[in-house]
């Protein structure tokens, strides 16, 4: 494949590439945009596998020799046949924990493709400033990719349960944060001065150990009510180490495509924290749960009794009801209740009761959690509807239905000005003639808080697996 063909396969991956985010961006067309990434992808695989590019006054492999090529597919192969079986068993729930590990294998690859590119010798430099340039790509690009790579293992501990999901707050953190960055920058500087290679690895592996130690740091001070915004925030620096990558390798398309994902992941950051009256800068800083012990001991104390409700009952109040907003959390994915959810919702829309979905930005353990589920269980996508579409509707709400949901149902987010999550945007369905929150049990939820939704006057909590719950609802309401 000529330089010329490798040019225009990457021009035709990058367009593939856009509507692929532009696809995603709507569950209507999500599928489609997801066929634009594969095949945008293949394209781009293809072409660096067997194309060629321009040194010189000739032309040489991209892959060099044939003992490359077989490695490289070979390469293929295994990764491929790990992902496949990766998507063949991996669990709706397990979801957010597969993107962070996935997140993770981006800054493991950064890291050991700029260690790689600083040993190899083969590469020759018109000029000093050319060599310096490449010196800071590779700087840059283990730095980002290895703050990436630990951050997205404690993420994936944490939303797996095999590290506690509390904030680990050490004394003088920002301090020690601040001092890290200055040993980075100087130790960078003597990497820039240093005369041979054995010279400039030290401070290389110094600052590699620095920014591995910031991203576990960085992310166990995260407190779990923040963990959707740290997925997201996770996914811009994958991006970000993948362009530094693309510039270390001097290919385009990888950079193009690193600053795709690099932008929409820190514009989805954004977006998430406005939703939650968050700054980026606080949510790393420190996310919701992190103020003092005793504040939260206080916070997490019964306020009061609350009124519990049988599946019958509710079959009864949701049958009786003309307007029903339903609020999913993470409780329904764990429970896989999404399907009976959409057996309920369709039983009750035939006897002409208006069913609606209210989805918070950040329900669920990762951006769009709560719309998967619901796209996979059939739920129309016009009834599926943002916070900020229902949150005036409740009042004229007959019955409002948490079902796994709990922090952000909270109403201590607007009425505690000490609570950790005070400001954080909620769903009121407090608001409704009616709210039905549905739970295990009286646990607190991600934040670690109490949530005084369970004590009100009009609230009713039907307790049980919602799986279980849901099935016996969907069966009285099918014998009615």
């Amino acid at each position: 494949m000529s330089s010329s063909l490798v040019t225009v396969s990457y021009i035709g991956a990058t367009i593939l590439f856009i509507l692929s985010l532009g696809g995603l961006s709507n569950p209507e067309t999500a599928k489609r945009g997801n066929w634009y990434g594969i095949i945008g992808m293949a394209i781009a695989v293809l072409a660096t596998v067997f194309g060629w590019r321009v040194v010189g006054a000739g032309e040489i492999p991209i892959v060099y020799g044939a003992s490359g090529l077989v490695i490289i597919i070979l390469a293929m192969v295994i990764g491929g046949a790990v992902g496949l079986y990766a998507a063949k068993t991996v669990q709706m729930t397990q979801m957010p924990e597969l993107v962070a590990i996935m997140h993770s294998l981006v800054g493991f690859a950064a890291c050991a493709i700029g260690f790689a590119s600083y040993i190899d010798t083969s590469t020759v430099f018109a000029t000093h400033a050319e060599h310096v340039i490449h010196l800071v790509e590779i700087y840059v690009g283990i730095l980002i990719g290895a703050v990436t790579f630990t951050g997205s293992v404690v993420a994936f501990g944490k939303l797996s349960g095999r590290i506690d999901g509390k904030p680990l707050l050490l004394p003088a953190r920002h301090w020690i944060n601040l001092a890290g960055l200055i040993v980075v920058i100087i130790f960078g500087k003597f990497f820039l001065g240093a005369e041979t290679i054995a010279g400039g690895m030290f401070p290389l592996i110094v600052m590699t150990i620095i920014s591995l130690a910031f991203g576990v740091h960085m992310v166990m001070a995260i407190g779990g009510a923040d963990m959707p915004v740290v997925i997201s925030m996770l996914n811009s620096y994958s991006g970000w180490a993948a362009a530094a990558t693309g510039f270390m390798l001097s290919n385009d398309l990888l950079i193009v495509v690193g600053a795709l994902v690099g932008s929409s992941g820190a514009i989805l950051s954004y977006i998430m924290c406005r939703a939650m009256n968050r700054n980026f800068i606080s949510v790393i800083a420190g996310g919701f749960g992190t103020t003092s012990t005793s504040s939260s001991s206080a916070a997490a104390a019964p306020a009061g009794d609350v009124k519990s409700i049988s599946a019958a009952e509710t079959a009864e109040m949701l049958s009786e009801g003309k307007s029903v907003i339903i609020v999913p959390g993470y409780g329904m994915a764990v429970a896989q209740a999404q399907h009976a959810v959409f057996e309920m919702t369709k039983i009750l829309r035939e006897k002409g009761v208006n069913v609606r979905f209210g989805i918070h930005p950040v329900a669920g353990r990762m951006p769009g959690h709560m719309n998967v589920l619901l796209a996979e269980a059939k739920v129309p996508y016009d009834i599926v509807c943002e916070m900020d579409e229902l949150n005036d509707d409740f009042p004229a709400t007959d019955v409002a239905m948490v079902i796994g949901a709990n922090d952000i149902v909270n109403p201590a987010a607007q009425d505690d000005p000490g609570s950790p999550i005070a400001g954080m945007p909620v769903l009121e369905v407090w608001k409704a003639k009616h709210s039905i929150v549905m739970k295990r049990s009286m646990a607190s939820g991600y934040a670690g808080i109490d949530n005084p939704l369970f004590y009100k006057d009009n609230n009713l909590m039907l307790f049980g697996d919602a799986k279980k719950m849901l099935d016996e609802v969907v069966a009285t309401l099918k014998a009615k």
